[in-house]
């Protein structure tokens, strides 16, 4: 705490600052609540779109999730990637190799959710993952353009992160994405905007349908969905591939190790 802020704490001790910690104890509860609820609600979903990087042609996407943790994604068209997790085996389908992998796993717990973020986290866009309110987040009330009552979620990432500043801006009460900002120790600074929304009257949440990515004030880049279908969550044997005819087909284990990447493709 810099000496600004702890001098008119110890001045203001029974008339403000006891009352300021307490408020912002009770919006950190609020906020972990609804957050949860608000996963809840996205039980099941299934997303299209294209993602476009500045310079680059935009590129063909899809995602299916159903709780609990069962994804499949497909990037590119007409000769696709596409990686899929019944809750139990990773399956890796390149049709341009025309190689078709299953992966068992023998990871912990922890290394294999840590997996899966990293090879799904490219199918989901901001907003349909609930940011982690993890230890040293800071939380206030504040407005922003497409909402008369907001709150911004700060806080800064550890060096295995690269010590990167995080700021989430969320909608109250239903905490829907507006956006998100990054700031390095070098001083860069990067945005994503949600610049078009879905809205699900039943749901009660609203989801990106259009983001916009900024660095340093240039537009790079934006995800456009075509299609959000928060409603109808896939079935369970949408996630369970089978190897096409006439494509190499293999076995090969997860298992853990200094570091982790992604199956090849992803």
């Amino acid at each position: 705490m810099s000496l600004r802020v702890l001098v008119p704490c110890l001045v203001l001790t029974l008339s403000g600052c006891t009352r300021k910690s307490d408020d912002t104890a009770e919006l950190s509860a609020k906020v972990k609540q609804r957050l949860v609820e608000r996963d809840s609600k996205l039980g099941g979903y299934h997303i299209a779109g294209t993602v476009k990087d500045e310079g680059l042609d935009a590129v063909p996407f899809s995602f299916q999730y159903r709780a609990p943790q069962r994804m499949r994604g497909t990037l590119g068209a007409p000769a696709s990637r596409i990686f899929a997790w019944d809750g139990t085996h990773l399956f890796e389908q390149l049709d341009g190799d025309k190689r078709f992998t299953t992966f068992k796993s023998e990871l912990p717990p922890a290394k294999l959710a840590g997996f899966l973020t990293e090879t799904f986290g490219v199918f989901t866009p901001e907003g349909f993952r609930a940011p982690l309110l993890s230890r040293g987040a800071t939380l206030r009330r504040t407005q922003h353009a497409r909402a008369p009552e907001a709150v911004e979620l700060s806080l800064t990432l550890g060096e295995e992160a690269g010590g990167v500043a995080l700021v989430y801006v969320l909608r109250w009460p239903g905490l829907d994405f507006l956006e998100k900002r990054t700031r390095a120790p070098d001083g860069t600074e990067a945005e994503v905007r949600m610049d078009e929304e879905h809205c699900d009257e039943a749901l009660g949440l609203c989801v990106p349908k259009r983001l916009t990515r900024w660095l340093g004030g240039r537009k790079v880049g934006e995800t456009v969905l075509s299609r959000v279908d928060l409603a109808s969550p896939p079935p369970n044997d949408a996630f369970t591939l089978v190897a096409p005819e006439g494509y190499d087909v293999q076995t090969r284990t997860l298992v853990e190790s200094a570091a982790q990447n992604p199956p090849s493709g992803g």
